[in-house]
């Protein structure tokens, strides 16, 4: 009788005490992050960044290098629900723009013919695509009937869909940041891990050639490495290039980091067992120092990755980054760069709202990462 009862009962407040007490680290990390409301807000904003960038074939409405002549450095368009009468639509429309040349100030803008509008449609079939190059289709998730249009970003200087240009510009910047990361994980790491391990005259030669790399300014490094790529590459050999060149700058910070971990480990119960177990050095650094403070170098990548990002847009900003036909947040700016545009063409720098919006949900996720990992903090 006495089983069955304890077999019914609620979990008391008791309960959940004893299992914060026996909960593994990672439980408890767990634990604390899902209290973090803003980090859980970058989980969620970053989810919808990189299925935007996954499936950009799909959600774009227009081929990205098209180019429409009739409507050059057009406006937005506007989503409507409600007629001319006032009467509400379920199913959204958007109306023709009329181009209109002031002849007085030869002003080219841009007005809404309410007279010409068409329905959106979903699942429609228009320009075709390769999905990731993989296999060609030409399904899109939203569509306007020709001869309409829909540019809910406007248009750039030589009339190409900006909304589209933005979901294939989220691929290169979105992932250059992980591609730029690891690689700077895998050198600081190894790196570091060596430094601080063995210490003595391996350890000094490194950290001197860590200190010169850090003395120099990142972006005149940047700027020198980039620019010693070949101009005849082609753009996936720029991707990697740039993506090399980001690392070779970004590996230094957590190097000094493994390094200090390591000087403070290295003399630890669980690393002397594994000497005496005749485990080789690069067994002990790989299966037990860096997975002992992996919380750590989790959140140390976590906001290491908004760097790589801000790094990518600067040097395509530049002209010295991702180089055009591909695209990037920072090759969308590049049209934006005097006050000409921001001041007749506020539109051009929607890609900056990405970029920051991105930096924001990275850096939420970590400081939620650090405050998780901190055993001291409750």
């Amino acid at each position: 009788m006495l089983s069955k009862l304890t077999k019914t009962s609620k979990p008391t407040s008791a309960d959940f005490a004893d299992s914060y007490y026996v909960a593994s680290q990672w439980e408890l990390v767990r634990r604390k992050f899902r209290r973090h409301k803003l980090a859980r807000t970058g989980i969620v904003v970053l989810v919808i960044f990189y299925t935007i960038a996954i499936f950009a074939g799909f959600l774009s409405l227009h081929d990205y290098q098209a180019r429409d002549v009739d409507h050059v450095t057009m406006p937005p368009q506007r989503l409507h629900f409600f007629d001319e009468q006032g009467k509400f639509h379920l199913r959204p429309f958007v109306c023709n723009y009329k181009y209109i040349l002031n002849m007085d100030t030869l002003e080219r803008t841009f007005e809404e013919d309410t007279s010409t509008c068409y329905d959106i449609q979903f699942l429609v079939r228009t320009h075709s695509y390769k999905f990731w190059g993989i296999f060609e289709t030409d399904l899109h998730l939203i569509g306007i009937e020709s001869p309409g249009y829909y540019y809910p970003f406007g248009t750039d200087e030589f009339g190409r869909d900006l909304f589209s240009r933005n979901m294939y510009a989220s691929r290169i910047s979105l992932s250059i940041g992980f591609v730029g990361v690891f690689l700077s994980f895998f050198l600081g790491s190894i790196i570091g891990g060596i430094s601080g391990y063995f210490g003595g005259a391996l350890d000094m030669i490194i950290q001197r050639i860590i200190e010169f790399i850090i003395s120099i300014p990142s972006i005149p490094l940047w700027i020198a490495l980039a620019a010693a790529l070949p101009h005849d590459w082609s753009s996936v050999e720029v991707y990697f290039g740039i993506t090399i060149v980001l690392a070779t700058v970004g590996w230094t910070t957590l190097a000094r980091t493994v390094r200090g971990k390591f000087l403070e480990l290295r003399e630890a119960d669980f690393v002397m067992a594994a000497k005496i177990s005749n485990m080789s050095d690069f067994q002990i650094i790989i299966k037990h120092l860096l997975p002992s403070f992996a919380s750590y170098l989790i959140v140390i990548l976590t906001l290491s990755i908004p760097g790589m990002i801000l790094g990518e847009t600067a040097l395509s900003f530049l002209e010295i980054g991702i180089r055009p036909p591909a695209v990037s947040w920072g090759v969308l700016l590049q049209d934006a760069q005097n006050i000409r545009s921001l001041a007749l063409h506020p539109w051009l720098f929607i890609p900056a709202i990405y970029v920051i919006v991105t930096v924001l949900a990275f850096n939420f996720i970590g400081d939620g990462l650090r405050d998780a990992a901190d055993p001291y903090k409750q």
